[in-house]
């Protein structure tokens, strides 16, 4: 049995908290991952997982032998890509997740770029606006947008966009063009549901804060993209969103003396896992696609 398989099986395993959680990561058939366990703890002659109607969970061997293993399996990849040299790339999958809209825009498009720069490793996207656990869903990077939820969590932060209204110029030829932010309250808001109805705007240091409405509100970028094409109503949200439509002129920003919170972009890494060398790649990649720098954010002390 290879050592090194054995202990990227067992920490799949532990991560995901069951053997066909683990099976799926590894793309292999559950039969398989349950005899590499039972021949490593036979080996080991010591019981590594505790079995129970919840899955499963390590025990006292079991995990200081899963925080050995992991470190073993960074510190291997670590040396091989330090062997290979900077410029011989990497091998084997890159798990990484991102909102639907941004990656459709800014991600999948450039994708050939970045595996023709890895010919040997293949990618896979999960496309999913919420917030997933990292750990249990096997994946190696999160780029997610805005403020972090979990300060402990290890993330890198890759680029700050601007906020702006947007409105299309079919919308506004209806409904006029607001010339300052008092006069949203008086316009449609197409309303995205995960960001704020009251919006503070800045200008010469004197600040406002405005509440849209409208009688339209989206859970989901897409959806928010398709209702202000739409000629439904303005918006208040990320120009990451509509960059092709603001290039070609086909969505307008409006109010541009005034300013609104920025938007940052991370990379965010599983907690309690060092980032991988194929992770760490992948995020400066971003951040150069992105066009600008970042700075780290560590768990909190």
């Amino acid at each position: 049995m290879d050592r090194y398989q054995a202990m990227a099986t067992f920490v799949r395993v532990v991560e995901a908290g069951s053997f066909s959680g683990a099976a799926r990561l590894l793309n292999v058939g559950q039969p398989a991952v349950s005899k590499t366990i039972a021949q490593l703890e036979n080996r080991l002659q010591v019981s590594l997982l505790i079995r129970s109607t919840h899955g499963l969970s390590p025990t006292e061997a079991g995990l200081r032998f899963y925080e050995r293993a992991r470190a073993a399996i960074t510190e291997a990849d670590e040396a091989e890509l330090a062997a290979r040299g900077a410029g011989a790339g990497l091998s084997g999958r890159l798990r990484v997740s991102a909102a639907t809209t941004f990656a459709r825009i800014h991600i999948v498009p450039m994708l050939p770029r970045f595996l023709a720069e890895n010919p040997d490793l293949d990618i896979e996207v999960i496309l999913d606006d919420r917030v997933i656990d990292l750990v249990s869903e096997g994946i190696d990077l999160s780029l997610r947008m805005g403020s972090l939820p979990d300060s402990a969590a290890v993330a890198r932060r890759l680029t700050t966009g601007a906020r702006s209204v947007l409105a299309t110029p079919g919308y506004l030829a209806k409904a006029g063009e607001p010339q300052s932010p008092a006069a949203l309250a008086e316009h449609e808001a197409v309303i995205y549901s995960q960001l704020p109805d009251v919006w503070s705007f800045t200008r010469d240091g004197t600040e406002i804060s405005v509440a849209v409405r409208g009688r339209v509100r989206v859970s989901a970028a897409e959806g928010l993209r398709a209702a202000v094409l739409s000629d439904i109503g303005l918006t208040i949200t990320s120009e990451w969103m509509f960059a092709p439509e603001l290039a070609s002129g086909r969505v307008k920003r409006l109010l541009l003396p005034w300013t609104l919170p920025s938007i940052d972009l991370w990379a965010v890494f599983p907690t309690g896992r060092m980032a991988s060398a194929k992770a760490r790649l992948f995020a400066s990649f971003v951040q150069a696609i992105m066009g600008e720098g970042g700075s780290d954010h560590s768990p909190a002390a």
